[in-house]
């Protein structure tokens, strides 16, 4: 039976969802109604400039109409057919598009699943199955999905508490946080003295780490720890992988954040920008890795679903364009510059980080102690979504303000966003 209710269109439906929706899912405090570009409008008619883009998802922005066409065409023509009972042309071009673009002239093959933590949890599964070992190396701060693995992986305690035990064999490293302390060199060190104590390097199937830590605060791993990394890994004969869930498909201003390292990696995980909001993502690395499993280990029902698949052809196809990457890195380079300038102004921005347009600040109650503040964080998340903009937090202690923009926002957009951000902060604080 529908439940009545009064009130605005978002007090009706907000209880709506607070009668039939687990609360264990986040709750926003709006209702989209539709979006389009960097903008999204509520079903009040209010309308936001977009600094989440979905948790990174829309990095084309809303309903590019390049993908929005190849959707429509793909539904009319098929919905689903299930990859392993009949195959398609969309997985093909996705997998042999992702083949071409990842890092590395070697020989790829590609396995398409439904999100970014099936991609994790397949990715490891075909590390240990390869290599015949069962250990996994993660990283402090590392974000890897919430199914069990994947949660297992994540460093997190939100995403965690209560819903032990985790999957075994899963061993935490430190990566480097310099804001906080914790160099390339403490971080490998840190690597090391694990494999002397803790696992023996080789009984490691993989290690999985982000090149620029989503969840984790978009602390960004710097290329000498990357090179050394990746440089243990091939004496012990590790799989690399690559998390780019977040971090890829031109977030960071090249198609794959893992570029800016010179690092080429064994696997990468793909997805959330994949599709340009429809749920897809995959794994890609070498082929004699990834064809390690027997016929009939990977896969899943919906894994590479026709019309996803339609539209991550186009989504790939737009956004490894070199003109949309150039575009992009002078987005990144307007941002962290007016960021910069912020931090100038507000003493509560301890640090401008990020990689191009992956971007954000850390706030802190004071600059000598660099104490989190997580209440400011809040204040300005929640005093942005008054003035219109859409912001997101992240990071351990919840006090670092992300920038989720479309890649190709229009200038006053992006400009109208900042301004609102730094009226929030100065509001909040």
């Amino acid at each position: 039976m529908a439940v009545q209710v009064s009130g605005s269109q978002t007090e009706q439906m907000l209880q709506r969802r607070d009668e039939h929706v687990a609360r264990g899912v986040a709750l926003a405090p709006i209702v989209a109604a539709h979006a389009h570009g960097a903008r999204l409008t509520d079903v009040d008619g209010k309308e936001y400039i977009d600094f989440a883009g979905g948790i990174g998802v829309m990095n084309l922005g809303h309903t590019p109409e390049l993908v929005v066409e190849a959707i429509k065409r793909q539904a009319d023509a098929m919905l689903h057919s299930c990859f392993p009972v009949a195959a398609y042309e969309p997985y093909l071009e996705v997998a042999e598009l992702l083949c071409e673009r990842t890092p590395g002239t070697f020989s790829k093959k590609a396995v398409l699943v439904n999100s970014g933590a099936e991609a994790v949890e397949n990715a490891v599964k075909i590390a240990r199955y390869a290599t015949g070992r069962d250990a996994v190396i993660t990283f402090d701060r590392g974000f890897h999905g919430r199914t069990l693995l994947a949660m297992t992986l994540t460093s997190k305690l939100v995403y965690k508490k209560g819903m032990g035990p985790f999957a075994p064999e899963v061993y935490r490293a430190p990566a480097p946080y310099p804001y906080r302390g914790v160099s390339t060199e403490d971080a490998l060190e840190g690597l090391d003295f694990i494999f002397k104590a803790h696992v023996d390097p080789e009984s490691v199937a993989c290690v999985i780490l982000e090149p620029v830590q989503g969840e984790g605060g978009f602390t960004v791993m710097p290329p000498e720890y990357l090179q050394g990394l990746k440089e243990r890994c091939e004496r012990y004969g590790i799989l690399y992988i690559d998390d780019e869930v977040q971090s890829g498909m031109g977030r960071t201003g090249t198609l794959w954040g893992i570029e800016h390292s010179g690092v080429i990696p064994d696997l990468v995980t793909v997805g959330k920008s994949l599709a340009s909001g429809m749920p897809l993502a995959g794994v890609v690395g070498r082929a004699e890795v990834m064809d390690a499993v027997h016929p009939g280990g990977l896969g899943s029902t919906y894994g590479g679903n026709p019309v996803a698949c339609a539209a991550a052809v186009e989504s790939i196809k737009a956004i490894s364009d070199p003109a949309f990457l150039a575009a992009a890195k002078e987005v990144g380079e307007h941002i962290q510059a007016r960021l910069h300038e912020m931090q100038e102004r507000i003493p509560a921005i301890g640090e401008v980080r990020g990689i191009g347009p992956m971007a954000a600040i850390e706030l802190v109650t004071d600059g000598d102690t660099r104490e989190p503040a997580a209440a400011l964080a809040a204040a300005a998340v929640s005093g942005a979504l008054d003035r219109g903009l859409l912001l997101l937090k992240t990071g351990i202690y919840d006090n670092v303000l992300r920038i989720l923009v479309p890649l190709n926002a229009p200038r006053e957009d992006l400009d109208a966003g900042l301004e609102r951000l730094e009226e929030s902060l100065v509001a909040a604080g």
